[in-house]
Parts: C-alpha cells; structure tokens; sequence
C-alpha cells in the first residue's frame, strides 16, 4: 500500500529521542522544548512560540486568552476538520459557520463581511465605537479563519475586517507550516495562531502543537496555563486553573530533528504538487484546489475534485494506494448540525462530495507517484 501522508523519518530523530532517554529529560522540562520553539519563531518570524501537546490544545488556550466566553460568538469556516470545532465547543462559546470558496476551498471573506454588516454589534468608525442592538445576546469573540490543506484565504480583507469590527483573530494554520504570503507566514497575522504536529502533517512529532503570537502578554500568560498555572519552581503554588498541556521534552526533539530536515520535506512536497497538477491536468472532470495571489502554500496533503470521487476512492484502495475523502462539512456533523450556517450555495458540501486526498509523503518516491498518476489515468480510461 502507498500511504496517504505519514512522517519523513531521515534525521536526527533517533539520536535525539536517545539523549533524551539516557539523560532522563522525557517530561514537559528538558532542552529540546525550548529549543524546537526557538527554531518554529526563528523559521516563522513571530516574536514568541509556545509548544502545548497537540493543535486542538492549542486553538482551546488560544481563544481563552482573546477572552473568549461561553457569552460569546465565534465565526468559523463549515469545511474544516472537527477540531477546529472542538476547540470553539470548549470555550462554550456559540459557533457560527461560514460557507467557503469555489475555487480556493477557503473561508469566504466576502460573504463573512457581508454577515457582519448586517449582525448587531459595535463597529469602529474613525476610531469611534458605534455600538448598534445586539439582537442575539452575544458579541463575537474571535474570528477563526483556517488555511485548509496550507493554503491561504484572503487574509489582507480578514485584517481589514478584523480592525473594524475589533474582531481577534485566532488563526489555525495547523496544516501551514511552510505556507507563506509574500514573506509572512501563515499564523504570524492575528492574535494568535496554532501549528500541529500530528502524525500526517507536513512534519510530526507524533503529537504536538505550538502557539504563535507576537503579543509579550499573550506569550507568557500561553506558557503560564498550559504548565498547570504554576508560579513558583520549588513550591506547588497555583493562581489559576491551568492545563497540563505542555509538550513532552522527547517529543519536542523529534520536532528539533524533523526542523533540520525542513527545507528538503517542503521542497519534496512542492515537487510532488507541481508533477501531479502537471500531469492530472485535464484528465477526466479534475479540478485543482487554487491558491490566493502571492501566497505560497506548502502544498502538504494533495486533494483534487471530481465528480467521481467516491468510485475513484474505492478503486484506488482496491489498488493498494491509499486515499481519502475530505473532511465532512461541521453542519453535517450530529453534534454541530444546528449551528448558524452563513451560505449562499452550500459550496461546502459540494466539495466535500468530489474532494479526494492522494498520497503526498515527503519520502514518495519519484516510481510510486507515477505509478498513482498512472492509475488515476488508467481509472479514466486515458
């Protein structure tokens, strides 16, 4: 079977994994912990990076620190994977969905704004608070954009909207890391945003995440209550409720060793996007997922639409090469099916329906990716 997407394991990994071992440093304190946050700040360009055990941990501290409350609002995209959700559902805040676009699979900012200018609630104008009924009860409390497979949405407008409606941003660029617009990466924008390490993303630790802020306070009051609160190194002494969500210091030199081969697994991932969207191209109904002006996404998990995605999906696993269908809209989920559901056309589910993810590894071999090209083609009768 050629897997969907699973770790490059080529570097230091076992030799830092040892050191760890042999020292006895496997827990939340240990050298590598620091260290992966300084390469993630360094190689992202934020001010300050903050390891927690896995994303979704990470998108949950981040909405408490914007403030957000279970009085609250928070707007997120309705194609995205549960977690994102999840997160959201922690806080107890209500969740609004918005529809995504057609060609770029994103949030749709423009139908977001055009919801806004019609939702009750306080905009500044001139740098003047002008504060209108708010019919439901609730002011939103975070806006929630996700770059979906590492693509970027349209985040120049998403600022916009943020400064005028006074809206935090909360980015989960969980599948971004690598994914650029003109020089500035994915989740350097708002408030905060969150990285994931999980086991298919475009490097893993098995399970990890990291919290990207510019923001000093925001920094350390992250590595305060995801360490348990804790303000004294000798005496348990606590002054919040806290969370046991620092990564482990074995994990994190897994991360150290999967950095220092960073620029060769983006470099693959590129390569690999670039000859199937060369050689797909006008076989049978394909579409391509397309990318925002000036973005420069990381290209981690290649997914395409077609109308007969559930036979291809059948016939590709019957023929040993892994693939998946996308990520079930979160209106469609029995938990989230009742939420507000801001669309025009239903976009989400209409991708959902032809969506099918291919095998993407960085260590695909060149054979192996022809061999899945040749059976899409063979699948088509080309």
């Amino acid at each position: 079977m050629i897997p969907l997407s699973v770790p490059n394991i080529n570097g230091n990994e076992w030799q830092y994994v040892k050191n760890c071992l042999d020292t006895g440093w496997i827990s939340s304190a240990g050298a590598y912990v620091n260290k992966f946050e300084e390469t993630i700040k360094k190689y992202t360009g934020v001010k300050h990076a903050i390891a927690c055990m896995n994303g979704t941990a990470g998108l949950q501290v981040s909405l408490k620190l914007a403030g957000v409350c279970s009085d609250d609002i928070v707007i997120a995209p309705n194609l995205t994977f549960v977690a994102t959700l999840n997160a959201i559902s922690y806080s107890g805040a209500e969740i609004a969905l918005i529809d995504v676009c057609e060609n770029s699979w994103q949030m749709d900012i423009n139908l977001l704004q055009s919801w806004l200018e019609n939702y009750s609630i306080t905009k500044v104008v001139n740098g003047v608070p002008i504060t209108r009924e708010i019919t439901s009860g609730k002011k939103i409390g975070a806006i929630m954009p996700v770059y979906v497979l590492g693509g970027f949405m349209d985040i120049d407008k998403l600022l916009e909207i943020s400064a005028t409606y006074g809206i935090p941003l909360i980015e989960d660029s969980t599948e971004a890391l690598g994914s650029f617009k003109l020089g500035k990466h994915a989740g350097s924008y708002g408030l905060c945003g969150v990285l994931s390490f999980n086991g298919n993303k475009i490097i893993s630790t098995g399970g990890g995440g990291m919290i990207l802020t510019n923001n000093k306070y925001i920094a350390k009051r992250a590595k305060h209550i995801t360490t348990t609160a804790k303000t004294d190194p000798l005496d348990y002494f606590h002054d919040e409720i806290g969370y046991h969500y620092r990564l482990v210091n074995v994990l994190a030199a897994i991360g150290v060793a999967q950095m220092e081969n960073f620029e060769n697994i983006l470099r693959r991932k590129k390569e690999i996007d670039s000859l199937y969207r060369k050689e797909l191209e006008g076989v049978g109904d394909i579409r391509f997922q397309k990318n925002y002006l000036n973005s420069d996404p990381n290209c981690w998990l290649f997914t395409f639409r077609t109308k007969k995605m559930r036979e291809l999906l059948t016939y590709l696993n019957d023929n040993k090469i892994q693939s998946r269908p996308f990520w079930t809209p979160m209106n469609n989920l029995p938990m989230y099916k009742d939420l507000v559901y801001i669309n025009e056309n239903d976009i989400s589910n209409s991708i959902f329906n032809e969506c099918i993810s291919i095998p993407s590894s960085s260590n695909l071999t060149y054979s192996e990716q022809r061999h899945v090209i040749s059976e899409i083609k063979n699948f088509y009768k080309l």
